[in-house]
């Protein structure tokens, strides 16, 4: 089944529109040997020079303008399109050349693809007249009837090799093309780097908005139940709900139009906003859940890097997000330490009637987790006594 798999394959026909597309390209070149070459250059035709003077010709001016910017676009989105090779364009030399490779083997090609099927019809007509080939400069007969009847026969096969000649063609100048065109081995790596930074980048930015999304959701559940309930008794209460509502709706709001405009590639450069330093306000509105929260920061928040302020925000934030979700209205403690260029980050509550063991399949740990490694720390989270505890420490000092 392999050898006739070219006969059968979309390939060969998309590289037969190639060649075709190169032959096609060829037709002025072919009227500059073939008529104006003899008009310009008379004594080349009476010397019986003009077929081989206007192939030259045609060479040297195929060569030059396969230099045109007009012309690399081209040949480069034929090759891509066509040959399904990638063609960045990796030199004007280079392009050109897969040019007049292209219009060549594309002319013959196309000479033969003409010729083939015109010899068919040529070859049905001798079997009824005995005439293969009748001008008044040339005869060639054929004896009638059965006798002449391997003659279609002869051109089919001759399709059937062209078929594979054209698979073949289309083959080396895919292989040329990758050679010319594509990409280097240092190339491809530094492509393969540029691609696994950008999924780097939008796996670190979906975990922004779990984190963030994630936080303000529960808070404004808590708050809209609570709201529900007081807000025909205690209308002071409900508007303090509400109000936290609003607050957490515009945090995630904020965070959630910064990740989308780091994904449409707005804001590249911008370092994203939330750190240690807007701890205060994470507190604020878990306090405002309903939520017992304390914390206390020994050292300067200020000296942590700004990659590790980041991340452990993040690890805090959804350390208050399993409390307030899973543990119930239950005290939380958060502590922070910084000393000796290190940061140790360490969140405390009773375990209440469920254990945040595991957030959402695991995704609440594990993203925790994976956001400590990220920065050269280490995370350990589990129940302590009667309390559930995740201790994050992030050395930065040796760095």
């Amino acid at each position: 089944m392999r050898f006739f798999r070219p006969l059968v394959s979309g390939v060969t026909y998309r590289r037969w529109v190639y060649l075709i597309l190169g032959a096609a390209l060829s037709v002025p070149y072919l009227l500059l040997a073939m008529v104006a070459m003899p008009a310009l250059v008379p004594f080349a035709t009476t010397m019986g020079w003009a077929s081989l003077a206007g192939f030259v010709v045609m060479l040297v001016v195929l060569a030059a303008t396969a230099f045109l910017p007009a012309v690399r676009v081209l040949e480069a989105a034929a090759v891509r399109e066509l040959l399904a090779q990638p063609a960045p364009g990796r030199g004007r030399l280079r392009c050109a050349t897969m040019f007049v490779l292209h219009v060549v083997t594309g002319l013959c090609t196309g000479l033969a693809t003409l010729a083939v099927p015109a010899g068919f019809g040529f070859a049905i007509n001798a079997v009824f007249t005995g005439r293969l080939v009748d001008t008044p400069d040339f005869h060639l007969t054929v004896p009638r009837g059965w006798a002449s009847a391997w003659l279609p026969a002869a051109f089919v096969a001759a399709f059937v090799v062209l078929i594979y000649v054209v698979w073949g063609l289309g083959g080396v100048l895919r292989r040329v093309a990758a050679r010319l065109l594509g990409w280097s081995a240092a190339e491809r790596i530094a492509q393969l780097e540029r691609r696994t930074d950008q999924l780097a980048e939008r796996t670190r930015l979906a975990r922004e908005l779990h984190d963030s999304v994630g936080h303000a959701l529960s808070v404004v559940t808590l708050q809209a139940g609570a709201a529900r309930r007081t807000l025909h008794t205690d209308p002071g209460f409900t508007e303090e709900a509400l109000t936290a509502i609003e607050e957490s709706a515009r945090t995630a709001l904020d965070d959630l139009d910064h990740v989308l405009g780091l994904l449409r590639d707005e804001a590249r450069d911008r370092t994203p906003h939330a750190g240690l330093a807007n701890l205060p306000a994470l507190i604020t509105v878990t306090q405002q859940s309903g939520t017992e929260c304390r914390y206390e920061v020994h050292g300067d928040i200020a000296a942590v890097p700004a990659v590790v302020s980041r991340e452990v925000y993040r690890i805090l934030q959804e350390c208050l997000t399993n409390a307030v979700r899973y543990a119930g209205k239950v005290p939380v403690t958060v502590a922070l330490t910084v000393a000796d260029g290190q940061l140790r980050a360490a969140v405390a509550n009773p375990l209440g009637s469920a254990r945040p063991s595991r957030a959402r399949g695991g995704r609440g740990l594990r993203g925790m987790a994976e956001r400590a490694e990220l920065v050269g720390g280490k995370l350990s989270a589990g129940p302590v006594g009667d309390n559930w505890e995740v201790v994050v420490t992030v050395p930065w000092g040796n760095r």
